[in-house]
């Protein structure tokens, strides 16, 4: 587990003082995928690199596995230091591979202090080469490898001296979307096969969505929200969170389309534009049907999603109701005793 306790991290300049990280303090467990995000500037990759100690914090508490590491009293040796971050893999948004050295030698390289011979050594290679998937490009250099590739070689690198802990640092932020998804996919399943603890740094909440069970965001050096992903997504209560939800989640963009529909410009009286969201056991219910059904209220459906977060099913629906105005106000009542969360967009008005 790593546990971070009051952390913070100034940096004094000649005419300034910055306050990077600011009174932080955040619990990620034994095989968590946890996703720390924030736009520039938030303090999120300071914050990660306090994780090793590749940035010492001014302040505040480091514990890994129950083991205090840095405190106001205790601080490693050099030895000490080394020892600790061969626990720690950091994978980089630019793989950092170096382009005279083949694949194989580049994730040979991580092996140079380990003092496994020359045969376990091109053993181990290889089979971290198997694991990421790249068996057949050992021999080829940097420049002969797209950028999914070369970031396969950077992970089998961060993952040369057997860490617990894995640090991507915006790692896919190089990569086009259907690359992005393999990584995160290599990623996901190197967690279960493992047990490896992920930390991922990034500034796309759909990233995290995608693959992590625990989210923290960030703003101006502070950490502003934290927990579950199932929870952060049914429920965000800061507005910058709520904000990158929209964006990952896509339903703004699918709002401002909908809105210039000539069925919402001039929603009839009798009708009412609503956002449903839905989280578990309310998705399998046939809701719409229902509603009908009960209050003769029609429904039009003009945007659904549903998708799984942390195994529990999520979605969200842009409907336009109408009936008799108490019958859509019942049939409103009714869908919020159904655990679905309702908010109106717009009232239909009358000529």
């Amino acid at each position: 587990m790593i546990d971070l306790s009051h952390i913070d991290v100034t940096f004094h300049q000649k005419k300034r003082t910055i306050e990077a990280v600011k009174d932080v303090s955040l619990q990620i467990n034994k095989g968590d995928i946890y996703g720390i995000v924030g736009y520039s500037g938030a303090g999120k990759s300071t914050l990660v690199r306090v994780v090793n100690l590749l940035q010492e914090p001014s302040r505040g508490t480091i514990t890994i596995d129950k083991q205090v590491i840095y405190d106001n009293k205790v601080k490693l040796s050099g030895s000490q230091l080394r020892q600790q971050r061969r626990d720690i893999g950091m994978i980089f948004q630019h793989f950092n591979l170096m382009s005279q050295m083949t694949a194989e030698q580049n994730v040979a390289f991580a092996l140079k202090h380990s003092g496994l011979s020359k045969a376990e050594k091109k053993e181990k290679v290889a089979r971290l080469l198997d694991l990421v998937g790249l068996s057949d490009r050992a021999q080829n250099y940097p420049s002969q490898l797209s950028g999914g590739q070369k970031q396969r070689v950077a992970i089998a690198r961060a993952l040369a001296n057997d860490p617990k802990i894995l640090i991507s640092d915006e790692s896919t932020s190089a990569l086009d979307p259907k690359t992005t998804k393999q990584i995160l996919a290599l990623l996901k399943e190197l967690n279960e096969k493992l047990g490896l603890t992920i930390v991922l740094i990034t500034h796309e909440m759909q990233i995290v969505k995608d693959i992590a069970n625990r989210v923290a965001v960030m703003q101006n050096g502070h950490l502003i929200e934290e927990g579950s992903v199932l929870d952060i997504f049914t429920n965000p209560k800061e507005e910058l969170t709520q904000d990158f939800i929209k964006t990952a989640t896509g339903i703004d963009e699918a709002l401002a389309k909908i809105k210039q529909q000539s069925i919402i410009k001039d929603l009839s009286a009798n009708s009412r534009l609503v956002l449903l969201k839905y989280a578990g056991n309310s998705t399998d219910e046939p809701l719409l049907n229902g509603i009908y059904k009960r209050f003769n209220v029609e429904t039009n459906i003009l945007y659904g999603n549903i998708e799984i977060l942390d195994n529990v099913p999520v979605g969200e629906m842009i409907v336009v109701l109408s009936g008799e105005k108490d019958k859509v106000e019942a049939a409103c009542a009714a869908i919020e005793e159904m655990d679905v969360q309702i908010t109106v967009l717009k009232e239909g008005q009358k000529a």
